[in-house]
């Protein structure tokens, strides 16, 4: 996988100011971005998250799914940490893109759930691929991930790649009455290890603005 570094700029966000990082897949052009904050090419395992692009849910505010309640969580806690990364792979959809993904919903919508309606569809259950983490964060020096996920096969997949996972860290947070059935399908089939009890309720998620 080759992978080219574009360009840096500062980012200010709603819990602090980090550093984004552009990169392009040479061979198809897909483009991945990176968030860092404070020094992470120290030895000591970077708080990280590896999250796959969800335009509803995270631009949208869709209540469908928790990606976009896991990314707020995330970077979150990487500002409260001072120093970590967030890999945002353009994997929408689990890998089969953003309008497979409405057409996988209109089947949810008349009761699929989120693995049937992808399998209708002729797909996976989950294509994404993570191999294109490996590069970017040679490129950014970082050596150990404290993982942000519920998900044992990305942590699988990543330490196949020669990532190396010091540890994983759940994420649960944005239940709501609208995604209860996904969350418990990423748990029955898809192996997800998380406790509908601990998740945060979406009705106490809130952005913390700076003053």
């Amino acid at each position: 996988m080759t992978i080219r570094f574009i360009a840096a700029s500062q980012l200010p966000t709603p819990w602090a100011t980090f550093m984004l990082h552009g990169f392009q897949e040479e061979s198809s052009g897909k483009e991945h971005v990176v968030l860092t904050l404070g020094d992470v090419t120290t030895p000591a395992p970077v708080l990280a998250r590896v999250h796959s692009e969800c335009l509803t849910g995270d631009a949208l505010f869709s209540m469908r799914c928790d990606c976009g309640y896991q990314l707020q969580e995330a970077l979150k806690r990487i500002a409260d940490e001072g120093r970590g990364a967030l890999l945002y792979l353009r994997q929408e959809g689990r890998g089969i893109g953003l309008l497979n993904k409405i057409r996988a919903y209109a089947l949810q919508d008349d009761g699929a759930d989120t693995v049937e309606a992808n399998e209708r569809l002729g797909f996976g259950a989950d294509q994404r691929r993570y191999d294109i983490c490996v590069p970017m964060l040679a490129h950014l020096g970082i050596q150990s991930l404290r993982l942000m996920t519920n998900n044992p096969r990305k942590v699988e997949a990543l330490s196949q790649d020669g990532v190396e996972i010091h540890e994983r860290l759940p994420i649960t947070t944005g239940r709501n009455p609208f995604n209860e059935h996904y969350l418990t399908t990423k748990v029955g089939k898809l192996d997800h290890m998380m406790d509908l009890d601990d998740f945060t309720p979406a009705s106490s998620v809130d952005i913390e603005r700076d003053a």
